[in-house]
């Protein structure tokens, strides 16, 4: 009976592996590598990182799907394509030191671990810092500190890092942020108001001069007490 039952069950799970396959492929063919992410060393790690594990159970089918993945308290999980463009931009080192605003799932955290020398994660919601922590524990990443806090306008904590990355849009450049960047660090952030937003990427060319450069357009949910312009009152 026991050899019946093993085949009965290999039989049962072969094709949602399968299929779990074949979705990965179709996601980085399809969604990635057509928005322009041809870096090979980004492409074999979206491959490797299973996406599949930073998402609810119930949100399984979406795991690769071309969307942000809502994650509670009104935030979202970045589409592939965009953490496709993110890496790339940032053009990674395993020396860095990063610094993400906004854990989130936990899946770009991951990824940036995989590339990078260490993390240090900020989440303003406890309860996600919390899943996304069991989910990196999971698959054994263990260079990162995740925080819960602010870090709106930078993280003073572990200042200052070689990459910083927002998850979310704010309609100024982060200025505070900027400044806690080593000398040829790079920040990326999505700038400006809905329906105009741009991806862009600064990087400090030397203690009092920055470079800043827009990658292309996108649009993402607010960063929650992102800086805002003065208002003027007449």
């Amino acid at each position: 009976m026991t050899p019946i039952t093993q085949t009965s069950k290999n039989v049962q799970h072969e094709p949602a592996r399968f299929n779990m396959r074949e979705a990965r492929f179709n996601m980085i063919e399809q969604q990635i590598r057509t928005w322009e992410v041809l870096d090979p060393v980004v492409l074999a790690l979206l491959d490797e990182v299973p996406r599949e594990n930073f998402v609810a159970e119930s949100q399984l089918g979406l795991a690769f799907a071309d969307v942000e993945l809502p994650i509670g308290h009104g935030q979202t999980m970045l589409s592939p394509k965009l953490e496709g463009r993110i890496l790339q931009a940032l053009a990674l080192k395993k020396t860095d030191k990063v610094l993400l605003i906004g854990t989130g799932s936990g899946y770009l955290t991951a990824l940036l671990a995989k590339l990078t020398a260490h993390v240090h994660a900020v989440e303003i919601y406890p309860e996600l810092s919390d899943v996304a922590k069991t989910r990196l524990q999971q698959q054994s990443i263990h260079n990162m500190t995740l925080y819960v806090g602010d870090a709106a306008n930078g993280f003073a904590v572990a200042a200052p890092y070689d990459v910083i990355v927002f998850t979310g849009s704010m309609p100024l450049r982060p200025i505070a942020a900027e400044k806690m960047l080593n000398v040829g660090g790079r920040l990326f952030a999505v700038t400006g108001e809905m329906p105009i937003m741009q991806a862009t990427l600064t990087q400090r060319v030397s203690e009092v001069s920055f470079r800043h450069d827009t990658l292309f357009e996108t649009c993402l949910p607010p960063l929650v007490n992102a800086p805002q312009a003065p208002k003027f009152e007449f």
